[in-house]
C-alpha cells in the first residue's frame, strides 16, 4: 500500500461507513420493518388472512436464500461488493412500487421475490463484507454506526408511513417508500471505493482462508444454528407485531405505529452498545448478551398491558434487535478471518433467511388456528434460548486449521 493510498484510507473508511448506512437503512430499515406495517390494509382491505401476509416473506425469503445465498457470498468474493448493491437497491425499491399495485397473491409472492432479492444483493452481505475489508482495529464501532441505519430508518419508517397512507393511500405510501428509498441509497453506493486486494488487512493471527476448512469445525455450525435461531426469533416477532397490536390488543394506527418506533429507537441503542462492547470484550460474550437479551424481552410482549410496560418491551426487545445482525458478522470475522468472508457469510445469512422467513409465517399460522398468539411466542422464546445455548458452546478465538 502506497503512502498516498494510506493517507486516504480514512476517507475511503468513512465513505465506506456512511454507504452501508445508507444502504441498511433502505433496503433493512425501510423495507424489512416499513412492510410489516401494511399487513393489517392487506388482512382487512384484500381479505387475505394473517398467515397469507406474512408468507410473501417466507416463501421468498427461502426461495432466494436457497437459491442465490451462497451465489451472493462468492460474487462478492470475486468482484466486490459494490455492484451487487446497487443491484439490491434498485430491486428493494422496485418491489414496493410493485406491491403498491398488487390485487392478486400472485403478483404479491412476485414483488416480494424482488424484495427478497433486494435485500440478498443489497442488504446485510454486501455491507457486512465492505466493513470487514476497510476496517481491522475499530470494526466494532464500524459496524455499530452502520447498522445505525437499520434502526434510525426502521425507527422514522412507521410514522411515515402512517402520514403517507394518511395522505396517499397504503397504495400510495408504499409506491413512495419504494422511490425515497432509491433516492437515499442509490448514489452513495455509486461512488463508494472498495479497498484493493493489498488495502485488506487479515487480522493478526487469523486462520488461513479456507471454507472447506471452515465447514469441517463444530464453530462453524454452532455459528449458524445460533444465530439462525435468533434471527428466527427476532423476525418471527417483528413481523408479526403490527398485527398482534392493531388486530389481537386493537391499537390505533398510531399507538402501533409509536411502538414499531420504538423498537427501534432501541435498536439505535443496541447497535450502539454491542458495536463498542465488541471492540472491548470477547465477541462470544457480546453475542451471547444479544441472544439473552431477546430471550427475555419476549415474554414481555404477551404479558405487558399497554402503556410503559409495553414500551418497556419495545425499549428492551429493540436493544437485542439492535445488536443480533450486526453481532453475526464480526464474530465470524474473529473465527474465521476475512478472505472467505462474503462466501461464508452467504452460508449464514441463507439460513438465517430461511429461519428469518419461515418463523413469522409457523406464528401466524398459530394465531390463525388457535386464536391467540401464546403459542408462537412460546416458540419464539425456545429458538432464543437456543440460540444463546449455541453461542454459549463457541470459541472465544480463532478456530485453528481453518
Amino acid at each position: 500500500m502506497t503512502p498516498s493510498a494510506g493517507a486516504a484510507r480514512p476517507r475511503h473508511q468513512t465513505l465506506a461507513v456512511a454507504t452501508a448506512f445508507l444502504a441498511l437503512f433502505s433496503v433493512v430499515g425501510f423495507a424489512l420493518y416499513g412492510l410489516p406495517f401494511f399487513y393489517d390494509f392487506l388482512v382487512t382491505d384484500l381479505g387475505w388472512t394473517r398467515g397469507q401476509v406474512t408468507s410473501g416473506n417466507a416463501i421468498s425469503k427461502v426461495v432466494v436464500a436457497v437459491l442465490f445465498g451462497f451465489l451472493a457470498g462468492s460474487l462478492v468474493d470475486k468482484f466486490g461488493p459494490r455492484r451487487l448493491m446497487l443491484a439490491g437497491i434498485l430491486m428493494a425499491g422496485g418491489a414496493l412500487v410493485g406491491l403498491g399495485g398488487v390485487g392478486s397473491l400472485g403478483a404479491f409472492y412476485f414483488f416480494y421475490m424482488f424484495n427478497a432479492l433486494g435485500y440478498v444483493f443489497g442488504g446485510p452481505l454486501p455491507n457486512q463484507v465492505l466493513l470487514s475489508r476497510w476496517f481491522d482495529a475499530g470494526r466494532g464501532k464500524a459496524m455499530g454506526i452502520a447498522y445505525l441505519g437499520i434502526g434510525i430508518g426502521g425507527a422514522l419508517v412507521p410514522q411515515l408511513a402512517h402520514a403517507l397512507v394518511d395522505g396517499l393511500g397504503w397504495r400510495g405510501a408504499l409506491r413512495a417508500l419504494g422511490v425515497l428509498m432509491i433516492l437515499i441509497a442509490f448514489p452513495m453506493a455509486f461512488f463508494v471505493r472498495e479497498p484493493e486486494a493489498g488495502d485488506v488487512r487479515q487480522a493478526s493471527g487469523a486462520p488461513a482462508p479456507s471454507l472447506a476448512g471452515a465447514l469441517r469445525t463444530p464453530s462453524f455450525y454452532l455459528l449458524a444454528v445460533g444465530s439462525m435461531a435468533s434471527i428466527g426469533a427476532v423476525g418471527g416477532t417483528m413481523q408479526n407485531l403490527k398485527l398482534y397490536l392493531a388486530l389481537d390488543r386493537h391499537l390505533a394506527q398510531a399507538a402501533s405505529a409509536s411502538v414499531l418506533s420504538l423498537v427501534l429507537v432501541g435498536s439505535i441503542a443496541g447497535r450502539l452498545l454491542m458495536g463498542w462492547l465488541a471492540d472491548r470484550w470477547p465477541k462470544r460474550r457480546v453475542m451471547l448478551l444479544v441472544y439473552a437479551i431477546v430471550a427475555v424481552s419476549i415474554p414481555l410482549l404477551a404479558s405487558a398491558p399497554s402503556g410503559w410496560p409495553l414500551q418497556l418491551f419495545a425499549f428492551l426487545f429493540g436493544i437485542g434487535l439492535g445488536g443480533d445482525y450486526m453481532i453475526i458478522p464480526l464474530m465470524a470475522a474473529e473465527l474465521f478471518g476475512l478472505r472467505i468472508m462474503g462466501r461464508l457469510m452467504g452460508l449464514v445469512l441463507t439460513a438465517d433467511g430461511v429461519a428469518e422467513a419461515v418463523t413469522p409465517m409457523l406464528v401466524a399460522g398459530v394465531r390463525d388456528h388457535s386464536g391467540s398468539y401464546n403459542g408462537g411466542f412460546l416458540l419464539l422464546v425456545a429458538l432464543a434460548a437456543l440460540g444463546a445455548l449455541c453461542v454459549s458452546l463457541l470459541p472465544s478465538r480463532a478456530t485453528p486449521g481453518v
